[in-house]
């Protein structure tokens, strides 16, 4: 499994700079909250949190390192 702590740590930044919180991205993936946190805090580290992370990171557009 590739290691996902630069792209959880984007998304996190990208959460907070557009005042996104955990509730607010669980809903819109239909996901419950508990997991999403689960997955960007890196305490589930499943094939499942590999694609949510992936997932989010094309969705936000977001490059693997902040330039």
């Amino acid at each position: 499994m590739p290691e996902t702590l630069n792209g959880r740590k984007r998304i996190n930044e990208y959460l907070t700079e557009n005042k996104i919180s955990y509730s607010q991205l669980a809903t819109m993936y239909g996901m419950n909250k508990q997991d999403v946190a689960d997955y960007l805090s890196g305490r589930k580290q499943t094939p499942a949190a590999s694609r949510f992370i992936i997932t989010l990171i094309k969705a936000f557009d977001l490059k693997y390192e902040r330039k």
